[in-house]
This record gives structure tokens, C-alpha cells and sequence, in this order.
């Protein structure tokens, strides 16, 4: 239901009310929306700047349950966007540009213009992986560059990959992918690593890992078909080659929470704190899924459970209201 009122400020606000907000696009944000329509909420989803979530950067899936011979991407994000949409999901596009959550109703704002209530928010903004901020980091994206070793190490079974940091993330993707490639470099810009003492002897111990101390990416190497090398600047200026098949950037994730951060606890990284099993946060009405609430699994299958959880939650919380 829209209600337009006038405003001295601005000349037209477009005031809605929703009993089931969704914001956020991806896996946790299209199964929270399936299983709040056949909840009969008629969830409102608003999908944010990159609709199908960080999974829509990579090519095939194959850890995705029910798929035998792996799924596109894109084909796995638009079939859970088109399933939302057939039990009665509103999926828009737009973004939360603001949020008020110290009343009820909740109150959030979208591309600065249009604002809506809801009884029950679900965030589900996922988090944005960490990339060095290289021209041809980009350009590669998808065709080799990856940020996700779970995800896409598949893919380079028995070639040659480079691993990109020195934390613990980037000492479990190495040994993850030193399982199913030929070689794997760290590519390290200091001349110590910061992962614990015991990912530390992890991943020195694997004789396929070979660790290039102070070094730091210049440009990601390629051809059409793909990345084909990287070309690194030691501290003490030497520049060199390495031929590579993939490149992953294991720096970190950067949790999408900031917009709701005067309103909802997040932890010392900005992941949002739920309540112990549950999704629910420290705002009444207000539930959290997926990756910006999990900075330890971070995959598509735990988002969408998550996502469940999360509508499952909201509708105990609005039969209560």
C-alpha cells in the first residue's frame, strides 16, 4: 500500500508499508523472500548494487547441492530470484541509502527518495570481498581472478595458482588449493607472514607452496581466454613474471553493514551480531543473514540456509506482534 504525501523539504515522498522487508539480492536474500511468500508476508525485496550477490563474479558452481554437473552462476541466482518472484515476492531494484530503527514501524529509506515501513526488516547485504584495485584485477575477474578458493579452486586442479596476503584466510586458501593444484605461490608484501603460528607451519610445511616474500602485485597478466601470469615489484624495486593460471585475493571481506551500524551491533570487523542460533539482532524486528552476518563459512549453500532461518524467524517475531 503507497501513500504519497507532501513535504516542504521535498516535493513528493513515497510512503509504503510492508509487513516483511528484505534488503539484499543474493542467496540469503532470495530464500529469506521464498519462504516468506509462502509464509503468505509478501515480503518486499529490494536487491542493492549487485543483484545475485557475490556469486554473480564467478563462472560455474559446483558446490551447490542438486546439481550434478555444476550451474552457472548467474542461472542459479536468477532461477532463486524467479522462484521468490513466482510465490509473490515485490523484487525491486534500489538501494537502502538509510535507516531508522528507533520506532515502530521500522523505517528505511531507498536511492534517497522513497521511504517504507516495515513490521520486520531481513538484511541480507552480504560482504564484498577485498581486491588490490588493479585495472587488470578487473578486467580478469571471472576469467581467473577469484576470491573465493572454495568456490573456484576446482577449476585449477593440477596447474599453477597464486594466492594473494599473509593472514590466516590466505594460509587456508593456499592449503586448500596446494590439495588440487600443481603449484601455488603466496604472494606476500612483507617478509613475515601474520597468520597464526600454526597456519604458519601449515602452509611451509606443503611442498607445492612457494612463499615470495615482499612482493606486491603490479598488474594481473592475460590473454582473451583468461589470466596467464602476474607481474610483481619486490621492495627492493625488482620487477618479474610469474606464469600463473589463477589469481586469488585472499585480503579479507568487508561486511555490507555500514548503512545500519547506528542501529545494529556488528563486531570489531562490521559483521552483524545475532542472537546466540538465532538471526534476530539487538533491534526487536529487525534479523540478519548470510555473509554479512558470517564472516567465517561465507558460501552460498550456509547463506541461503541462513536466509531461511532469518524469514522463519520473522514470521514467529510478526505472529507475535
Amino acid at each position: 500500500m503507497a501513500i504519497f504525501a507532501f513535504c516542504p523539504l521535498r516535493d513528493l515522498i513515497i510512503m509504503e508499508k510492508t509487513r516483511c522487508l528484505i534488503i539484499g539480492g543474493g542467496p540469503a536474500g532470495y530464500t529469506a523472500a521464498i519462504y516468506a511468500s509462502r509464509a503468505s508476508l509478501a515480503p518486499v525485496l529490494y536487491e542493492g548494487m549487485e543483484p545475485g550477490g557475490q556469486l554473480t563474479t564467478t563462472t560455474m558452481v559446483e558446490n551447490y547441492p542438486g546439481f550434478a554437473d555444476g550451474v552457472d552462476a548467474n542461472e542459479l541466482m536468477s532461477a532463486m530470484r524467479n522462484q521468490a518472484a513466482n510465490y509473490g515476492a515485490d523484487i525491486r531494484r534500489g538501494v537502502v541509502t538509510s535507516v531508522d530503527f528507533s520506532s515502530r514501524p521500522l523505517r528505511v529509506t531507498i536511492d534517497s527518495e522513497n521511504e517504507i515501513e516495515a513490521d520486520a526488516v531481513i538484511i541480507a547485504t552480504g560482504a564484498s570481498a577485498k581486491y588490490l584495485g588493479l585495472p587488470s584485477e578487473r578486467k580478469f575477474r571471472g576469467l581467473g581472478v577469484s576470491a573465493c578458493a572454495t568456490c573456484d579452486g576446482f577449476f585449477y586442479r593440477k596447474r599453477v595458482v597464486a594466492v594473494v596476503g599473509g593472514g590466516d584466510t590466505a594460509c587456508e586458501e593456499a592449503s586448500y588449493l596446494a590439495g588440487l593444484a600443481k603449484k601455488v605461490y603466496m604472494i606476500v608484501r612483507r617478509d613475515v607472514l601474520r597468520a597464526s603460528k600454526a597456519m604458519q607451519d601449515r602452509v611451509m610445511n606443503l611442498p607445492n607452496v612457494e612463499i615470495l616474500w615482499n612482493c606486491n602485485t603490479e598488474e594481473v597478466l592475460g590473454d582473451a581466454d583468461g589470466v596467464t601470469g602476474a607481474r610483481l615489484r619486490r621492495s627492493n624495486g625488482e620487477v618479474f613474471d610469474i606464469a600463473i593460471d589463477g589469481f586469488f585475493l585472499a585480503i579479507g571481506h568487508h561486511p555490507n553493514s555500514e548503512v545500519f551500524s547506528k542501529w545494529i551491533e556488528t563486531d570489531e570487523q562490521g559483521y552483524i551480531v545475532t542472537e546466540g542460533k538465532t538471526t534476530r539482532t539487538n533491534v526487536p524486528g529487525v534479523f540478519a543473514a548470510g555473509d554479512v552476518m558470517d564472516p567465517l563459512y561465507r558460501q552460498a549453500v550456509s547463506a541461503a540456509g541462513s536466509g531461511c532461518h532469518a524469514a522463519m524467524d520473522a514470521e514467529k517475531y510478526l505472529m507475535g506482534l
